[in-house]
């Protein structure tokens, strides 16, 4: 049977772990005082080692026990993406965007409703904000449905934030993780979206490393669908030493990505309180597929979404939200394994 969704809630300064119901991951603006851990348990409850057949990472959020020090990210390799500036094998060019320009193009996507000049998020190694792009800076961004970005410090904070993002120095923009030429790179490929529903849905990635707020779109039109970014655990970056996938928030069918993705309002419906979260990696060969519930938000969602195999694909497992019932339980959340092929997220 396939194993389902704990949720493991660990103070950073508290050692002991304890097993709390399944919930989508903690997202603040200042530093977090406590982590979200998804783990495989089976049907008892009790913890999946690797030797089971489930993979120990998570595939819906970061994993850790305890805060990390200083931790440092492993690099992804080069890919197929970069922003304006940049050469004609796309490679983005140090020192030659002044911070006050954003680099869109080759990948890289403006998010002029978020109000930071195009970024995600604007932030320091010491937890500081700012509305512009400027000198001391991680300027993060978002990239395309289906894309990841490449840039994060190696060196991050010690107390559990993450900083991400290309780094403003000296008035001009410069590459913050020296292995990737480019700012965006490809997922694996192994799920997309499928909206069967007459209006279109705004799913809201978490800007991660980062601000965590939900407010990279992949927005499926009417009858349409789009690429999910399933990253690369294995080579993706790091948590304090763990592996880190994608993560979705959801907004009901008809939510434009302006309005949706959106750090959001207590009862709003929207970003962090959209109604349904859905998770994605891929690590050891398998690709990890997640629905599960937002504690912000207990209302069923005007939609209901399921996950199937893509012809000729082998998925273990089966992983429903419908009429506010999961699979199982009905309350937990789920997850699938796709061991070969690819999978989709059914909204309908």
């Amino acid at each position: 049977m396939l194993a389902h969704l704990a949720i493991i809630s660990a103070s950073l300064l508290a050692a002991p772990l304890a097993i709390a119901a399944p919930a989508a991951a903690v997202h603040h603006h200042d530093r977090r005082d406590a982590v979200t851990v998804v783990q495989y348990v089976d049907s008892n409850g009790n913890p999946i080692s690797s030797g089971s057949g489930a993979a120990t990472s998570s595939a819906a959020a970061p994993s850790s026990s305890a805060a990390p020090s200083s931790s440092s990210s492993s690099a992804p390799s080069s890919s197929s993406s970069s922003s304006s500036g940049s050469s004609s094998s796309g490679s983005f060019q140090d020192g030659t965007i002044k911070c006050s320009d954003f680099p869109s193009g080759n990948g890289v996507v403006e998010l002029s409703w978020v109000g930071l000049g195009g970024w995600a998020s604007v932030m320091a190694q010491d937890g500081s904000t700012s509305q512009t792009c400027q000198d001391g800076f991680f300027c993060s961004y978002a990239c395309e449905p289906g894309m990841s970005k490449t840039q994060w410090p190696s060196n991050q904070p010690s107390d559990g934030r993450s900083v991400g993002g290309l780094e403003c120095r000296n008035g001009y923009l410069y590459r913050s993780n020296q292995n990737s030429n480019n700012l965006c790179e490809q997922g694996t490929g192994s799920a997309n979206a499928v909206n069967n529903k007459d209006s279109q849905i705004a799913m809201c990635r978490t800007d991660y490393p980062g601000s965590e707020n939900m407010v990279i779109p992949t927005v499926v039109g009417a009858n349409s669908q789009q690429p999910v970014s399933v990253v690369d655990e294995d080579s993706y970056y790091t948590w304090g030493g763990k592996k880190t996938s994608s993560q979705y928030y959801v907004n009901n069918a008809g939510v434009s990505q302006e309005d949706g993705c959106v750090w959001g309002t207590d009862g709003s419906g929207v970003g962090n309180w959209a109604p349904v979260v859905l998770g994605a990696g891929h690590t050891n060969g398998n690709t990890y597929l997640s629905i599960i519930p937002n504690p912000n938000n207990k209302t069923p969602p005007n939609f209901n979404v399921k996950i199937e195999a893509t012809d000729g694909s082998s998925v273990n497992g089966q992983c429903s939200y419908e009429n506010g019932q999961y699979t199982g339980s009905g309350s937990d959340g789920c997850t699938v394994t796709v061991t070969s092929g690819s999978a989709n997220f059914v909204f309908y």
